[in-house]
């Protein structure tokens, strides 16, 4: 598992791998959930679940597309994070760490 962060905006991510294919979940704020998920296979494009009122696809996009372009995989991303009355900075902060766990897919 790997994290980003600190407090209520702390993300983080963890890893599951199949004998074909990866597994990741995210999670963080004050409150894990499942907001979203996105299939996503090397030179295919995405597939996803949006949940209504869920901004997680924002994060699990790319999470999902370039952990499939890295390993060459098919990956499924899942998860979301959750801030009780969320501020616009607090929302771009939380992107942000989620940024920082990009880089170690």
């Amino acid at each position: 598992m790997i994290t980003a962060g600190e407090g209520k905006h702390k993300v983080w991510l963890d890893k599951i791998e199949l004998e074909h294919g990866i597994v990741y979940v995210l999670g963080g704020g004050g409150r894990s959930h499942i907001g979203g998920a996105v299939y996503a296979e090397p030179g295919e494009g995405e597939k996803v679940i949006k949940l209504e009122d869920h901004r997680d696809l924002e994060v699990l996009i790319p999470i999902a597309r370039e952990a499939s372009a890295k390993y060459g995989l098919p990956v499924l991303a899942t998860g979301g994070i959750h801030i009780d009355n969320a501020t616009k900075e607090e929302i771009e902060h939380i992107v942000k760490n989620c940024k920082e766990l990009l880089k170690c897919i």
